[in-house]
Formats: structure tokens, sequence, C-alpha cells
């Protein structure tokens, strides 16, 4: 399972079900740990994936496990981090499965 750390804002709002989508910017370091997540890279939205998302780097920050997709995106919502006019994975979040 993948562990993404994420600031606490963004946290909050995916807690509460306010944020829908996180992003990370489309470059090879993320490219790599995505296609591992899902074994080949598929940008059709449909597999679901677990990621952890971290509020923090230590192992007793707090966690909220999420039911995810992965495609790509440019451009997102500037209110959930996004900027204008960069290319993106976005993960949609589907579900907040557990928390830590």
């Amino acid at each position: 399972m993948l562990t993404l750390p994420i600031k606490k804002k963004w946290f909050d709002m995916i807690l509460s079900g306010e944020k829908k989508e996180e992003y990370r910017e489309k470059k090879p370091y993320y490219t790599s740990r995505f296609y591992n997540l899902v074994n080949v890279w598929r940008d059709d939205e449909t597999t679901v994936v677990p990621i952890l998302f971290r509020n923090g780097y230590s192992n007793n920050s707090p966690t909220i496990k999420c039911m995810v997709t992965i495609g790509e995106q440019y451009g997102g919502n500037t209110n959930w981090g996004a900027e204008p006019n960069k290319e993106y994975y976005v993960l949609k979040i589907l579900s907040v499965e557990e928390v830590k």
C-alpha cells in the first residue's frame, strides 16, 4: 500500500468529505509509484486502489486510508491545491475506509 504525506488542511478536508480529489504533479517519481501500485498503468480511472494519506512523516502521524482511482489531467480544483496549467495525477477519493 502506498503512503503519501499530506498537509493538515487537505487531510482535514478529505476526512470531512469536502475534498474529493488529491493531486500529485506528473513526474517520474509518482509515475513509478502509481504504476507499481496498479501493476500496469491504465488511465481509465476504473481500478480502485487503497492509499494511505498521512499528515506528517512520523509513524504516529494521523493517517487515513482511502479508496481511490488514479487518472491524469491538466489543472484541477484550485480550492483543493491544484495549480493552473500543470499536469497532475488525480486521485479521486471514493471513500474513507479507516482513520488512525
